[in-house]
């Protein structure tokens, strides 16, 4: 192996945690994606996680997605759709129209990045 594979692969975990760890979106607005990603676990799993972990998740079908809210069922804080794929699920989240930060984005972040790996 070549000394530029070997640091790549050296700095490839540190990657990932900075990825992880990224900063709180100040800028952020009602509607725009927050997280984008992939799980291999169902919507239902990842559902039932994040049910576990934070407090006032609510919980409805739109189609074949889930959709969570977190925070107040009439002023979410995080907006949450699971829909799945052949492979498991996409997740994607917004902020809702609430501006409180209950939970704060932090722990939210956290609680997202545990339910879906």
């Amino acid at each position: 192996m070549n000394t530029l594979t070997q640091r790549l692969i050296a700095a490839l975990p540190l990657a990932l945690v900075a990825a992880c760890g990224s900063s709180p979106s100040s800028t952020a607005s009602n509607g725009e994606t927050m997280i984008y990603a992939s799980s291999a676990r169902s919507p239902s799993s990842i559902a039932n996680c994040l049910e576990d972990r934070l407090s006032s998740v609510h919980e409805s079908r739109n189609g074949n997605a889930m959709e969570l809210a977190i925070g107040s069922s009439s002023d979410a804080s995080y907006l949450v759709s699971l829909t799945p794929n052949g492979y498991g699920s996409v997740i994607r989240v917004t902020h809702g129209a609430s501006s409180s930060d209950n939970p704060p984005e932090a722990e939210f972040r956290f609680a997202v990045a545990r339910c879906t790996t």
